[in-house]
């Protein structure tokens, strides 16, 4: 397969050459596999293989994308789409800036990520690890639902300034189940990601959902009253939030048009906790990594945060071109983004709920329809759902309504982070709409911050 997705690219960088086209070719091909629970039943099991080839073609300043979903038997419908692109850019409105055409120096081809085992996992495989994950769990009251999204994805490069190409190939799994009561409303989610076949343990999503159950049976549930908490955050909230930092922190483009809560100025000032360091870590193989940029630039660990100093901006090719900034090997469809852990030992909820307090813990799992208030302070905001508790400090429980949270990332990850888990997990923030483009985070298990405030609080579920 790799072979001859490579050969189709060298023929169609042949023939725009030999009509005298200036272009680069993004190849993309996905097999995509869904299956989705609601009501305790499967609702949906789907697939789709799909191939986009996306063609840009340059003259001068002038720049134009055209973009087909094809197949690798019709070389003359994607030889149509050269000729297509090249039209085009004849008719563009030219850029104010040079754009880079990549060069490659060599080709490059990385399947490190790629496990066939877990792109080619069976129907029956996924349904006996949702059966493992909810047995003895539901009820005529509780009922499952959620996905099962796994697959593989390629990537691949080619363009008229060099004979190289490059190639990337990686598979994944995006796992959440919900049980959620039909009455009362609440609901309680374990989720896992998985980059080989032997990432995938229903065994932790059983334990955290039957847990949770049982406190949500039995603990008593009630609106919490407004003010500052000390919050402790679960892998998948922190990983949301990075997931926005991303958006609006440390991107050099989002910074020279306003879009970030960082400016020029703090590079190399202490921005965040001295607890907290970020890496764009291309060695994280659970985050699905690239090695190389889509321009060919050598992919290494590249320090976003480091106890707390912000360390430099990213940059991806374009806005380098057009801000005149040094390219960063950032041009790829995700980044492998790695917060560090700490140095408290706390694996699980078990063993936070059995933690000593000296005060109130609001645990906060999830993050529900997180959005951007602020871009350029940083302001973010979003509601608990699924498994939040309050750990009283005399040791009882509480079970709160949903809270929402209006912060500022600056203010979450600054001196008020009390502690990190010492113990990380990769958590899944894929996408589920567009290209396939599998995306993880490795992030602690828990983080402690002090005194954020509630901006709301439900009086029901």
């Amino acid at each position: 397969m790799k072979e001859r997705i490579l050969e189709t690219l060298r023929d169609l960088r042949a023939y725009a050459l030999d009509r005298g086209y200036e272009i680069v070719l993004d190849y993309h091909e996905e097999d995509s596999y869904l299956m989705r629970f609601a009501n305790s039943a499967i609702s949906l099991n789907t697939n789709e293989h799909l191939i986009r080839l996306e063609i840009t073609a340059f003259a001068g300043r002038k720049r134009a994308s055209y973009e087909l979903i094809t197949d690798l038997d019709k070389i003359n419908e994607m030889k149509q789409g050269v000729d297509v692109a090249a039209e085009m850019v004849q008719h563009a409105q030219p850029l104010e800036y040079d754009p880079t055409i990549p060069a490659f120096a060599a080709s490059f081809a990385d399947e490190s990520a790629y496990d066939e085992d877990l792109a080619q996992l069976a129907n029956a495989e996924k349904l006996a690890y949702f059966n493992r994950a909810v047995e003895g769990l539901e009820t005529d009251d509780l009922q499952l639902s959620g996905i099962f999204s796994s697959g593989e994805t390629i990537a691949a490069q080619s363009n008229t300034r060099s004979e190289h190409t490059q190639f990337w190939r990686a598979s994944d799994a995006q796992v959440n189940a919900v049980l959620a009561h039909a009455t009362l409303k609440w609901e309680v989610i374990a989720e896992q990601s998985a980059q080989c076949k032997a990432d995938l343990d229903p065994e932790p999503l059983r334990r955290d959902l039957a847990y949770l159950l049982e406190r949500y049976q039995t603990e008593t549930a009630q609106q919490i009253p407004l003010g500052r908490y000390d919050i402790v955050f679960g892998s998948s909230a922190i990983a949301d939030m990075l997931n926005f930092m991303n958006w609006i922190g440390f991107s050099g483009g989002s910074m020279k048009r306003g879009f970030s809560m960082l400016a020029e100025d703090k590079v190399g000032k202490k921005v965040f906790s001295d607890k907290i360091t970020l890496v764009d870590d291309p060695d994280q193989i659970a985050t699905f990594p690239f090695k190389r940029d889509f321009t060919g630039i050598e992919r290494k660990p590249f320090p976003l945060f480091e106890r707390g100093i912000f360390k430099g901006f990213v940059w991806f090719q374009d806005d380098a071109d057009e801000f005149g900034a040094r390219p960063t090997g950032h041009t790829v469809m995700h980044k492998s983004l790695a917060l560090h852990g700490g140095e408290v030992d706390v694996a699980s909820l078990q063993a936070l709920v059995g933690m000593p307090r000296q005060k109130d813990l609001l645990y906060i799992p999830f993050l529900h329809y997180m959005n951007i208030v602020n871009p350029s302070k940083g302001v973010i905001t979003a509601s608990s759902r699924f498994g939040a508790l309050l750990l009283k400090k005399d040791g009882s429980l509480v079970v709160p309504y949903n809270v929402r949270l209006t912060q500022s990332l600056l203010d979450i990850f600054s001196d008020k982070v009390a502690w990190l888990s010492r113990q990380t997990v990769a958590c899944n923030t894929s996408m589920s709409y567009g290209a396939r483009n599998p995306t993880a985070i490795r992030v602690p298990k828990f983080m402690c911050v002090e005194g954020l405030e509630i901006s709301h609080s439900n009086s029901s579920y």
